[in-house]
């Protein structure tokens, strides 16, 4: 199998920013996995915060291709190589997952999600966020949101209440769940999720940083908001520890390491009585595409961030007004839009 990467910069339609920082551009990294005339595609979202980058994931890629083998279809041997040689480099390591999915798909002319038995119909609307922001902004981000019927808001700011309350004026019967992004400590996140259950929230995700599971535990046992975890539930083995901690995790393929990693952790979850959601990076319709074929396991989708893009470099998920769209093209379902320097 023969592997490749090319850097994708593509423009957000707004700055987006979190509690932990701000980016205008998404840089992300399209893989090819050639093999037998067929080429299988990925993405691959590094994020400074799990200790990657572009560069670090550049040089992953660089160093996998001799351990890949000369079977795509070997599916639980190469990523059992690719984890135990690269585990510190998991957005690397899901773009390959990926483009090994597509490949299979592409070869056995069916989509990934019909090989893994699912029903396309069951995928739940996918939340649009709403990054921080002025009020003013705010308020016209959330206009031009008018589609969407759940919103994801960020906060984790001194004016949170300040941007639910500019949100709910804006959009007033809309589900609106709340993501600190570990913006709140222990020690005033019981008092900022009384402050944002008055603004009819559904949840709260990762209010304080990872590595305390036991005040997550004390929030949850509050029962002010459900608490969602998502920075603390990066792998696999994060997820027994959570039980009874949170309500549910967030499942990011560029966190855990592609859809195989995904799928344990969904079992994993259901297994202690954790709700699950799938979640995803600034990236194009094709990295949420790979998570997307496993939407119809999950409680929750967050898969927006191609429509957060000022231009998606490919097509075929959709997303208008939270709809994602399962096709029945081989593989992941999607196409270039367009530049053949992204073609197959």
């Amino acid at each position: 199998m023969k592997l490749s990467c090319q850097r994708l910069e593509m423009p957000l339609e707004h700055a987006f920013t979190i509690a932990r920082g701000s980016e205008s551009v998404a840089r992300t990294l399209l893989v090819r996995l050639e093999h037998d005339g067929l080429t299988g595609l990925g993405e691959a979202a590094p994020n400074p915060y799990y200790h990657q980058d572009i560069a670090s994931a550049e040089n992953a890629l660089a160093d996998m291709e001799p351990v890949l083998g000369d079977d795509p279809f070997d599916l639980q041997g190469i990523m059992e190589r690719l984890l135990d040689g690269f585990d510190d480099q998991r957005a690397a390591v899901a773009a390959v997952d990926a483009a090994l999915h597509d490949w299979i798909g592409k070869r056995l002319n069916a989509p990934v999600w019909r090989l893994l038995g699912l029903d396309a119909g069951r995928t739940p609307l996918t939340s649009f966020t709403i990054g921080i922001d002025e009020p003013a902004m705010i308020g016209r981000k959330v206009d031009e949101a008018a589609e969407y019927p759940i919103l994801k808001v960020k906060v984790g700011t001194a004016n949170d209440q300040e941007i639910l309350e500019t949100v709910r004026r804006h959009a007033p019967g809309k589900t609106v769940r709340v993501d600190a992004n570990c913006g709140w400590t222990a020690a005033n996140a019981l008092e900022n999720l009384r402050r944002v259950a008055g603004f009819d929230i559904e949840f709260v995700e990762q209010p304080i940083p990872p590595g305390d599971n036991g005040a997550l535990a004390e929030l949850t046992r509050a029962g002010v908001l459900p608490i969602v975890a998502d920075e603390s539930a990066v792998r696999p083995s994060d997820v027994p520890p959570l039980a009874g901690c949170v309500d549910g995790i967030n499942i990011k393929l560029c966190k855990c390491g592609g859809i195989r990693q995904a799928l344990e952790m969904i079992h994993l979850a259901r297994g202690v009585g954790l709700k699950v959601m799938l979640g995803c990076m600034v990236e194009s319709s094709l990295g949420i595409a790979a998570a997307a074929q496993l939407a119809p396991l999950v409680d929750w989708v967050d898969l927006d961030g191609h429509l957060l893009l000022a231009e998606d470099p490919f097509a075929g998920i959709g997303g208008q007004g939270g709809r994602l769209t399962l096709s029945d093209r081989p593989g992941l379902g999607v196409t270039p839009r367009g530049a053949t320097a992204i073609g197959e």
